[in-house]
């Protein structure tokens, strides 16, 4: 695989789609009185994803790309946690928090995936 840019990368595409998701469908519920905690938690998590994504691809180091990528996984995680949280306020339906779940599934197994084969090409390369 060689790429010249982060955003060939499908798990950073598919962090760019949940990051836009989360903008349109979750974020424009929230009240504004939840804009310097709820709001700002949610969009710097769900940024994160694809921030994180793109920082481990610089990095031109595959333990640190790993790295990277472990901490995208977390702030996938969390980004869901602020969903159940939006939930449970009343400011989304369980409908945006299933739609979420997909976009949150699909993210998860390509970056499980490029984590593989990112141990792989480690691997590889120390034998």
């Amino acid at each position: 695989m060689s790429l010249n840019s982060f955003e060939e990368l499908q798990c950073w595409q598919a962090a760019r789609e949940l990051r836009i998701f989360v903008k349109d469908s979750v974020v424009k519920n929230i009240p504004q009185i939840e804009k310097f905690d709820l709001i700002s938690q949610i969009k710097r998590s769900s940024r994160s994803v694809g921030n994180n994504i793109a920082e481990g691809f610089g990095r031109f180091n595959y333990q640190e790309n790993i790295q990277f990528c472990r901490i995208a996984r977390g702030s996938l995680f969390e980004t869901l946690d602020h969903c159940f949280v939006a939930l449970e306020e009343d400011y989304i339906t369980e409908e945006v928090v299933s739609n979420y779940r997909n976009i949150h599934n699909k993210t998860l197994k390509i970056l499980n995936g490029y984590i593989k084969y990112l141990q792989q090409r480690k691997s590889t390369e120390t034998k």
